[in-house]
């Protein structure tokens, strides 16, 4: 089989994520996560201090679904690949790129012979056979299992059809791995540069048993920071990244600490910065707007989409009813919601699969304006919809309780959406439940909601981030949507035309539309981020798709 060494990719996908008007004033507008200085030198002590709006859920690289544990592990650890300061997959865990086959089902790779673990110990090849699989094995549970389904076996290993030892990575040799695909994956660079394909040492997850990555203590690390002070996934709010003197490449990190603190209200954040405690802090609604001319703001714009899932698992479930969640969608003024409750340069969606993020293979057409997305706020509708529902439903009256994070924009976020109901649809009753971040994906993970408000970040660079997780089945279809014609769509996208990139494109172009004309899922808004920074610290890397912080480049210039 004839090799080249190359990046697989599929039709074009661009991040042009620019800031939609908003009165940003001295604002700068992060898109590609660097401020690239150059010339650059450290200077004074060099330690960041962020502050995190919610505590770390998990630090265990196969069990991890959100977006602080990934940038925790992103940080700690380390992959095959790493996206540079420019969003690209670089070579990290490997010395070289991979080098793929002509029909782009196989990988050969070279790992980097001075990767090691923070205990001296080398990364071998065995590591990374070994965490693929732990992830895959239906007896971790995984959430991200789903995302070896482009490789070898994945999908029947994860469905317990298959043994673990037949997922399509091999070791053959101590520094080379082979990777086999079920099918060509444009995207699968970026999957090598995601936490959930990181390496894993078996002796010391065997080690720790139950009681793995649940500490600081009870791991070793790969990256280029190692954690500490973390106690306890779910209730810790402080840890730290701390330099790793055994990194591969530790002449490159600058920073000897990251400070992480969990406050949750925006004002006391603000306050910190302010008083020089803090050096990065996520701002809303109002602060936000008030900072709008501040030159230390920096607004970071995501491949993200808020959304709220309707709990349709049960066959008398009222959120069956198209009319009904047309509804709720309609009563929604999301305009007035991203510039009047945000304020965090967050804009109206135009569909589930974020604007800005994919062209079309021809890179004339972006998905939203292929998929003619078109959500809009509309009380006539609603109120349409609303009468046509409980006349099917055979109802008068409707109690809904939205679940909901307890940070500062989520909290202000279900109130909002919680009024516009209400005031809409005449017989709703909206009662909202603001809960720790970690008590929401329990939550939403076990089924136990009407109503839920969560969102997604995009893995890779790819509409099939978003569209695959609504499939019949999919653990992230936390609301149980299902249409055999969308599933039928995504199937044939990642097997059948996957090596096509046109007919991929109308494939996932035909998904879109169809849940988005079933409502399946209500899109709230694309979400951006709106720090105060301090001048001091540089070359934050931002990634709007995958593991969103690196630090690796970061450091202080006083």
């Amino acid at each position: 089989m004839k090799l080249k060494k190359s990046f697989a990719f599929g039709f074009i996908t661009l991040f042009s994520l620019t800031l939609a008007a908003c009165g940003n004033g001295g604002a700068k507008t992060d898109d590609s996560g660097s401020s690239k200085t150059a010339d650059g030198k450290p200077s004074g002590e060099q330690i960041f201090r962020v502050n995190e709006l919610q505590e770390m859920p998990s630090a265990d690289l196969s069990v991890a679904t959100d977006v602080i544990s990934f940038t925790a592990l992103n940080n700690v650890y380390e992959g095959i690949y790493r996206l540079n300061l420019d969003n690209k997959p670089e070579p990290a865990g490997a010395s070289e790129k991979a080098e793929v086959s002509e029909d782009g089902i196989t990988y050969k790779i070279k790992l980097n012979e001075k990767s090691k673990w923070s205990d001296g110990k080398p990364v071998k090849a065995e590591d990374y056979v070994y965490g693929w699989q732990r992830t895959v094995d239906p007896a971790t549970a995984s959430e991200y299992a789903y995302l070896y389904e482009s490789v070898k076996n994945g999908a029947d290993i994860a469905a317990g059809k298959k043994d673990k030892a037949e997922l399509g990575i091999k070791a053959t040799g101590d520094y080379e791995l082979e990777i086999t695909l079920e099918k060509a994956t444009p995207y699968f660079d970026y999957l090598l540069a995601f936490p959930s394909f990181f390496p894993q040492r078996k002796d010391v997850v065997e080690k720790y048993g139950k009681e793995y990555a649940t500490t600081s203590e009870n791991s070793v690390y790969n990256g280029p920071f190692v954690l500490d002070g973390f106690d306890g996934p779910g209730t810790d709010t402080k840890w730290s990244y701390k330099k790793n003197k055994d990194y591969w490449d530790a002449d490159t990190v600058k920073l000897d600490e990251v400070q992480v603190n969990v406050v949750k209200e925006a004002p006391t954040s603000y306050n910190l910065f302010q008083d020089g405690q803090a050096d990065d802090v996520q701002l809303t609604g109002e602060l936000a707007q008030q900072a709008a001319n501040d030159p230390q703001l920096v607004i970071q714009k995501e491949a993200s989409t808020q959304y709220m899932e309707l709990n349709q698992i049960d066959e008398d479930s009222p959120y069956r009813n198209e009319n009904l969640r047309k509804a709720i969608s309609y009563s929604i003024d999301r305009k007035s919601l991203v510039e009047q409750i945000l304020g965090d340069g967050s804009v109206e969606p135009k569909g589930l699969v974020p604007a800005d993020m994919s062209k079309s293979p021809d890179g004339k057409e972006d998905f939203t304006e292929a998929a003619e997305d078109k959500i809009s706020y509309d009380k006539e509708k609603a109120k349409e919809h609303w009468e046509k529902a409980k006349k099917e439903l055979g109802i008068k009256t409707l109690d809904i309780d939205i679940l909901s994070s307890d940070a500062d924009s989520s909290k202000k976020t279900v109130e909002y959406i919680q009024g516009a109901i209400q005031e809409t649809l005449d017989g709703t009753k909206v009662t909202v439940s603001p809960v720790p971040f970690s008590v929401r994906l329990d939550r939403s993970n076990k089924g136990d909601f009407k109503a839920v408000i969560g969102g997604w970040g995009a893995d890779y660079v790819d509409p099939s981030s978003f569209l695959d997780l609504f499939q019949t089945g999919v653990p992230y279809n936390r609301g149980h949507y299902s249409n055999t014609e969308y599933d039928k769509a995504l199937k044939a996208a990642s097997t059948t035309n996957a090596n096509d990139p046109e007919k991929r494109w109308d494939n996932l172009v035909d998904a879109e539309k169809i849940i988005m004309g079933d409502m399946g899922v209500i899109p709230l808004y694309q979400k951006a981020e709106a720090h105060l920074r301090a001048e001091k610290v540089k070359d934050v890397g931002f990634h709007p798709a995958g593991a969103q912080y690196d630090y690796k480049w970061t450091y202080i210039s006083e």
